[in-house]
C-alpha cells in the first residue's frame, strides 16, 4: 500500500485507525519481550514448513533467518527459494551452517513462482511463507504449533503485526479485532507474515498461489481458501513484524500493478448486491473495533 499522504491515509491517522496505515510514526526502539507471546509447549512438535522467496535481499535476510532459528519450536525446515540473487545473498544464508535451512538458488518467474517451487519441496503439516525482509516475534512458531493443537477443525491461524524499519526500529502497529470472511472480500488486512495454515487445506485448494499476480497473491490466496471452506482463526497476539524500506514491492508497485490486481481478484470472488451495499457498514464496524482491540492491546505498553 502507498505511503504517499493520500486523503484516506490522513482521514485513518486523523480517527486513529492504524490498519492501512505503514509507518505510523517515527522509529523507536523496541523489545520484543514487550510485544512477543510468551514461550508454550505442544505435545505433537508438527513440522513447520517456511518458504523464503528470496531475490536480491542480502542486507535483511540474515535477520529474517535469525528470527525463524532462535525460535524455541525446534521441528522446522526452512525452504529460501532464491532467484539467482547477484548481492550477497547465498554468502548469508550459508554463513548460518544449519540443517535446517535449505538453499535453492534457480531462476524462477516472480514471487509467486519462488513460493509455489518452494512448497512443492517441503513436507510440513504446517505451512507458512515469510518473506526475506520480514522477521517471526520469539516464541510464535510454538504459540501457532499449541494453537493448532488445541483447535484441530481450525485450517489457518494469523496475529498482528508489528511494523518495523529497516534498522528494525518500530514505526507501527496492526491490531486485528477479529475474523471476518465476507470483508475479506472487499479488503485484505490480514498481516502475511503472522499467516501459518495446515497442508490440508493447502492440497485442497490445489497446492499453489496463481503466478500470474506479483501484488496480491496472498490476498487471492486467502480468498481461495475461503472459497474452499477454509476455517480462519485470528489469535490477539504479535506473532511477525513487517518491514518497510523504499525498495519492496509494496510502496512502489502499488499504483502501477496493485489496483489492477485487486480489480482482478475482486472480479475472480464476486459477491452478491445486498454484500456489496451492507459492506461499507461492515467495514466501518470493523475499523471501529480494531480502534478498540488496538487501545487494549497497548493499555499496558508505553505508546
Amino acid at each position: 500500500m502507498s505511503q504517499r499522504q493520500s486523503l484516506g491515509v490522513r482521514v485513518r491517522q486523523l480517527f486513529h485507525v492504524k490498519l492501512g496505515v505503514l509507518k505510523q510514526h517515527a522509529g523507536r526502539l523496541i523489545a520484543p519481550s514487550v510485544y512477543s507471546v510468551d514461550a508454550v509447549e505442544c505435545q505433537s512438535m508438527p513440522l513447520i514448513s517456511i518458504v523464503i522467496p528470496s531475490f536480491n535481499q542480502g542486507q535483511y535476510i540474515g535477520r529474517t533467518l535469525q528470527s525463524i532459528l532462535s525460535q524455541s519450536y525446534p521441528n522446522i525446515e526452512i525452504i529460501v527459494q532464491d532467484n539467482c540473487s547477484a548481492d550477497s545473498t547465498s554468502d548469508v544464508v550459508a554463513s548460518f551452517a544449519s540443517d535446517k535451512i535449505v538453499f535453492y538458488s534457480e531462476k524462477d518467474k516472480g514471487q509467486a513462482d519462488a513460493i509455489n517451487r518452494g512448497f512443492q519441496k517441503s513436507s510440513g503439516e504446517i505451512l507458512h511463507y515469510l518473506n526475506s525482509d520480514d522477521v517471526l516475534l520469539p516464541n510464535s512458531l510454538g504459540f501457532i504449533a499449541r494453537e493448532f493443537e488445541r483447535n484441530p477443525v481450525v485450517d489457518c491461524i494469523y496475529g498482528n503485526r508489528l511494523i518495523i524499519d529497516e534498522e528494525d526500529r518500530l514505526v507501527g502497529r496492526w491490531v486485528l479485532p477479529y475474523h471476518d470472511d465476507n470483508l475479506l472480500h472487499a479488503i485484505d488486512y490480514i498481516p502475511q507474515e503472522t499467516l501459518f495454515w495446515r497442508r490440508s487445506l493447502w492440497t485442497r485448494v490445489g497446492g499453489r498461489v496463481d503466478d500470474t499476480l506479483s501484488f496480491a497473491l496472498d490476498w487471492d490466496m486467502l480468498l481461495c481458501f475461503v472459497k474452499n471452506s477454509a476455517h480462519f482463526r485470528h489469535v490477539p497476539c504479535f506473532l511477525g513484524a513487517f518491514r518497510i524500506h523504499s525498495d519492496q514491492k509494496t510502496t512502489s508497485q502499488y499504483e502501477q500493478i496493485g489496483r489492477a490486481e485487486m480489480m482482478k481478484i475482486r472480479a475472480r470472488y464476486p459477491r452478491g448486491l445486498l454484500s456489496r451495499w451492507l459492506m461499507p457498514i461492515r467495514h466501518l464496524c470493523f475499523l471501529l473495533s480494531h480502534i478498540r482491540a488496538d487501545k487494549k492491546s497497548m493499555s499496558n505498553v508505553a505508546d
